[in-house]
């Protein structure tokens, strides 16, 4: 800390040096931030995936439909313990704006398999369980909208039709939490036999099924032992683990991981020339400066701390300002787009990451001018000034 007013003092020198290279900072750890969310959005499904449950979908696409009889089928296959049925709604809110994830689903079977995802009390499941037209909200949709329990509210689908309008009400029996902090909540379940008897086309269909399997060792030829059932059918069948199911429904859209690491380390490239070329240029100017507290004492390691001080305080600031700014942006985007990217968040661990690349990006691009003011020969210096 004793050096803490040296280090300000020349950051603040050339105010306008300092504040474009804070700005470039800014600008490289905004992206990390938001690329790092997006990241999350995609891959955070697949990290709060069950090891023990799979999901079977059409072979051709997950659009396609399957014959809810199929249920039945798969529960007679040796290791399968609890099978459940989802449909996609694709419905909103009042708005088209207000979307979010609706399923139509077996509601007793599917609080089995998901039990670990979905936490319900006993009261509220019983009350969900007599209502033909009840439905159960997650807590983040709760917190969207101001919703309660008894609220009556009407859901549109974009996909599926009764008369040319295919508007449900449904009313709220309870709210669900998750015990796992990945788990997104933003999404509705009601009842699938109150869906079916109301849509015009797809009568007796499904959009997937999962299922939980006693040895989750033994996926693989469970997998096998369930798509052998409906192999040469009209609906031929998918199987895969949830986390599998999970990674690529999101590589659909592009292996977003490496996306993100491939433009983040040309862009961190790229500011640590420019931020190591800015910290060598200081130190170049203050050659004669640093001659002469050497000979007052100051020693090559008070040098070397100095500047690469300077270095990490300057990536730091800006940094830690940027995942501030992607905190509240985040969080804005997140309201409008979170019925298609529930998991987008800035989380505390993309925070803490950013803070230390923030550390490291400081330390690299101060290294070598920290080293070469370390080295410097006060007689050398003092001739160059």
């Amino acid at each position: 800390m004793k050096y803490a007013y040296f280090i300000w003092k020349n950051l603040t020198r050339k105010k306008a040096r300092t504040l474009l290279t804070l700005l470039s900072i800014f600008v490289a750890f905004v992206l990390f931030g938001l690329l790092g969310a997006l990241n999350q959005a995609f891959t955070g499904g697949a990290d709060a995936a069950g090891a023990d449950r799979l999901v079977t979908i059409h072979k051709i696409s997950l659009v396609n439909f399957l014959p809810i009889s199929y249920v039945a089928r798969v529960e007679q296959v040796q290791g399968v313990k609890d099978v459940t049925h989802a449909t996609w709604f694709g419905g909103y809110y009042q708005e088209q704006r207000n979307m979010f994830a609706q399923f139509p689903v077996d509601a007793e079977s599917y609080l089995k398999v998901y039990k670990k995802d979905i936490v319900l009390s006993d009261q509220q499941k019983q009350a969900w369980l007599k209502n033909r037209i009840g439905a159960v909200v997650g807590e983040k949709l709760v917190r969207r909208y101001g919703w309660k329990i008894g609220d009556r509210i009407p859901v549109t689908s974009t996909i599926f039709t009764h008369d040319g309008n295919f508007t449900l009400e449904f009313e709220i029996e309870g709210t669900f939490t998750a015990t796992d902090s990945n788990v997104d909540t933003s999404y509705m379940l009601f009842h699938y036999d109150y869906f079916d008897e109301s849509r015009d086309f797809a009568k007796g269909q499904i959009g997937w099924m999962g299922f939980s399997i006693n040895e989750p060792d033994k996926a693989t030829q469970i997998s096998k032992s369930v798509d052998e059932l409906f192999a040469n059918s009209s609906a031929e069948t998918k199987t895969s683990t949830e986390k599998a199911f999970a990674e690529s429904f999101a590589k659909q859209f592009g292996d977003i991981g490496l996306i993100t690491k491939l433009i983040m380390t040309a862009v961190f490239f790229t500011m640590l020339l420019v931020t190591g070329n800015t910290m060598a240029q200081t130190v170049r100017e203050r050659i004669p400066e640093l001659a002469v507290l050497k000979t007052i004492g100051f020693s090559d390691g008070s040098m070397l701390f100095w500047v690469l001080g300077e270095s990490v305080t300057i990536a730091l600031v800006g940094g830690a300002l940027a995942l501030i700014v992607d905190f509240a942006v985040v969080n804005a985007m997140a309201a409008s787009v979170g019925a298609f990217l529930p998991g987008l968040s800035i989380t505390a661990a993309i925070f803490f990451q950013g803070l230390g690349l923030a550390i490291i990006f400081g330390i690299l691009s101060g290294i070598f001018p920290a080293i070469r003011a370390m080295r410097l020969s006060i007689t050398d210096a003092l001739m160059h000034a």
